[in-house]
């Protein structure tokens, strides 16, 4: 049972990344489709895309950012491999600029995910977000696997998922009101520290 719910799930999030996929070809293309045009490209019918975005805003808003980032491989080519902390900085650096450079975008798609959660039935196993930072991350940090105590990789994995990202950056601007120099400061600082905190002890 816990496959089968698993495996729908995965299904759920592989439909929604593929409405995305579908708003990005569109926008290339030069056009402004609506959410019917959408799926009709994604393949699903307008039923389904209206029950994974509210509207043709959302799901645009949204789409604009998933095409700005680059997938792990294009980012994380020519980083060093046994070095993680700046692997993961990498990351983090990206981002930051894309959040940036998309952040009225951003808000908007983050105020229709907060709006959504608090309505959502808690058996509607819909992902409410996009996932895209976990697998830049997992990237960054894989090749230098066997560094890392046991079963500390993982967890390491989530804690930095909560610096990296657009929740980060509410944070810093919004609360901490810090400006972008201390901001990215205060970033590589804790990302450095978590990552030698997972790491194992140099006698080992």
């Amino acid at each position: 049972m816990d496959a089968e719910v698993s495996g729908r799930a995965n299904q759920k999030r592989r439909t929604r990344k593929g409405l995305l996929e579908a708003a990005s070809r569109l926008v290339k293309q030069g056009r402004k489709p609506n959410l019917e045009e959408i799926a009709e490209e994604a393949l699903v019918s307008r039923a389904t895309a209206y029950r994974y975005f509210p509207n043709v805003e959302a799901l645009l808003a949204e789409a604009s950012f998933d095409i700005a980032i680059p997938g792990p491989k294009d980012l994380l080519r020519d980083a060093p491999p046994a070095d993680p902390v700046s692997r993961v900085q990498l990351v983090d650096t990206t981002l930051h600029d894309i959040i940036l450079a998309n952040e009225a975008s951003l808000r908007i798609m983050l105020a229709h995910s907060l709006e959504r959660a608090i309505g959502q039935d808690p058996q509607d196993k819909r992902p409410v977000r996009q996932n895209r930072r976990m697998a830049l991350i997992d990237a960054a940090l894989t090749p230098a696997r066997h560094r890392f105590r046991a079963g500390a990789l993982n967890t390491l994995s989530k804690a930095l998922a909560l610096i990296i990202g657009t929740e980060g950056m509410i944070v810093i601007k919004d609360v901490l009101q810090l400006n972008d120099a201390d901001a990215r400061k205060v970033k590589r600082w804790a990302i450095r520290s978590l990552i030698e905190a997972a790491m194992k002890p140099a006698r080992e």
